[in-house]
């Protein structure tokens, strides 16, 4: 059962939506018969080793979709509660969905700049946070960058909870962009100065995929660069 938000704490049991699990199975992938790993570590089905728990993985095993299937949720258990604990603003269901499949996927949201934001209430750096970790052995890998995207786009998805800077709502407030924050140009200037080095870090992270001539990286850092001007143009409309 999913948790709920009360009174901004989130409940411990909290599990991963259907959405969310249905992501992680398809960046993960399945194996039903033991191999092993890159590293040379026995595995089977998403991505379980002997190392997460139960069950032990043997040479030559064996399992079926349906227990490939509730490893890997046993498996999350562990992230869930992680990202529970550590999480400390309200988080719809696909947001956490995300952000589960970003631990689980790496390990690292307890030492990230992402969680840093996230939790002094800036939701909406959590795309660009996301998209910094996509290098392995020192390298960037473009499957990595293509389920950072991913994650991305389950984190946008759905209603928006709130933020430090942006009060909770599913629909932009109608307003005249020639008035925000005071009469007429000189106003709209004044609210949009402080959030120019926004605009510049925003495309400066992008820039060298819009640059690269690879229609697949461009398209992804479109995606990006629009989710991160979209919660920019929330700042200066609230």
């Amino acid at each position: 059962m999913n948790a709920t938000v009360t009174g901004g704490a989130l409940l411990r049991d909290r599990q991963i939506n259907r959405e969310g699990l249905d992501h992680i199975k398809r960046w993960e992938g399945v194996r039903l018969v033991a191999y092993r790993d890159v590293a040379g570590v026995l595995t089977i089905g998403y991505g379980h080793t002997s190392n997460a728990g139960a069950p032990k993985v043997t040479p030559g095993m064996k399992i079926t979709e349906a227990e490939a299937e509730r490893i890997l949720q046993t498996d999350l258990r562990k992230f869930e509660k992680r990202v529970s604990e550590l999480v400390k603003v309200p988080l719809n269901d696909n947001q956490f969905a995300a952000l589960v499949s970003f631990d689980f996927n790496t390990g690292a949201l307890h030492k990230s700049t992402l969680l840093k934001k996230l939790n002094a209430g800036d939701y909406d750096a959590v795309p660009v946070e996301l998209m910094k970790w996509v290098n392995a052995g020192g390298k960037r890998v473009q499957g990595l960058v293509n389920r950072r995207a991913s994650e991305a786009g389950l984190w946008a998805k759905g209603e928006f909870v709130s933020s430090n800077t942006v009060e909770a709502s599913t629909k932009v407030p109608s307003t005249d962009v020639a008035v925000i924050g005071g009469t007429g140009a000189a106003g709209a200037g004044t609210a949009i100065a402080p959030i120019v080095p926004d605009l510049v870090d925003a495309v400066s992270s992008q820039q060298r995929e819009l640059t690269s001539g690879d229609w697949t990286r461009i398209t992804i850092a479109a995606f990006i660069l629009a989710l991160t001007l979209y919660g920019i143009y929330r700042k200066v409309r609230s």
